[in-house]
């Protein structure tokens, strides 16, 4: 059962996220920031940003969900290595395979197969060895694992100023045009399901997404996707937004599938960072997986695409 924690500012001018920290210092920066992200801190009963201003008198209300103890264990799972030197590794995550351990995914995730390869690996607050970003579960591609603490540190700091070159292959439903643009719009917690993100005019983050057309095919499009910012889901939701919607998307996606192809086609193929002690800039690429590029194929022959692969309806998620 969830916690619920109130508190009442006695003076005003202070960050909320700053407030809560200095006032409940068992709850880490990470899970404040998190909880506002989810809605679970509020303001008056209201959800509000991280940077929100308290006045004085304010009533904040915190709601701690409670937390499942999940033991991490060693386990002997695949990893392809793209690069590897003493502060990190990259390596080119398949699909279907959850990065880090939750409720439902207790073992059998990237984090396992990490702890079995690379033991000594730096734990964050949530007991997560060397994961620096995530990749969600059916998303393949280049995913970064720090070996040290200050490698951690260098490349989140990197996440963070914008400064990691990351690059997507998305095909999706429709005909994009313009051949180029830009999605700029802020992206919550979707009020209606709480697992799901949403583009929010009220209580989102600011997020922002180029895309580029590289193919049109016969009803969908390839896209090369740059997501300028690190929102939750951020390229399916922004796509989904501007009614484009990545193909096999089942949480954003369209209630009847127009091609069933087992899992969202979105591929992390290309990655560009600095090297934590050299400061080298190196730029990786990954190739789109077979599955992936069966499906283009089948695209560009459509004599090839089977009756059952068209007009799946959606499986429930």
């Amino acid at each position: 059962m969830a916690e619920i924690q109130r508190l009442i500012a006695a003076d005003g001018a202070e960050r909320v996220d700053r407030y809560v920290a200095q006032q409940l210092p068992l709850l880490s920066r990470s899970l404040i920031k998190r909880l506002v992200t989810d809605g679970l801190l509020t303001v008056n009963g209201r959800p509000v940003k991280p940077s929100y201003r308290l006045e004085a008198g304010d009533e904040v209300a915190v709601r701690i969900p409670a937390v499942e103890e999940i033991e991490l264990v060693a386990q002997d799972i695949p990893l392809q290595v793209v690069y590897e030197d003493e502060d990190l590794v990259v390596v080119d995550k398949p699909a279907h395979l959850v990065v880090h351990p939750a409720p439902g995914h207790k073992s059998g995730t990237l984090a396992n197969a990490l702890l079995a390869r690379y033991p000594d690996l730096p734990v964050d607050e949530e007991g997560r060895p060397g994961i620096v970003h995530r990749l969600d579960k059916d998303t393949s591609g280049l995913l970064i694992v720090a070996k040290s603490e200050p490698a951690r540190r260098h490349l989140q700091a990197q996440f963070k100023e914008g400064q990691v070159n990351k690059v997507y292959l998305a095909l999706v439903e429709g005909e994009v045009e313009p051949s180029s643009g830009i999605i700029d719009a802020p992206i919550g917690r979707d009020a209606r399901s709480r697992k799901r993100m949403a583009v929010a005019s009220k209580g989102g983050r600011q997020a922002v997404t180029e895309y580029r057309v590289l193919e049109h095919l016969e009803g969908f499009t390839l896209l090369e996707v740059r997501p300028r910012t690190g929102r939750t889901h951020q390229v399916r939701v922004h796509l989904a937004f501007v009614r484009h919607p990545v193909v096999g998307d089942r949480a954003y996606g369209r209630r009847k599938q127009h091609l069933d192809i087992g899992r969202q086609f979105l591929h992390a193929y290309r990655l560009g960072f600095r090297l934590p002690s050299s400061g080298r800039q190196v730029e990786l690429v990954s190739e789109l997986p077979s599955d992936l590029a069966a499906v283009l194929e089948k695209l560009r022959h459509p004599d090839l695409i089977t009756a059952e692969e068209w007009e799946r309806p959606r499986s429930a998620d």
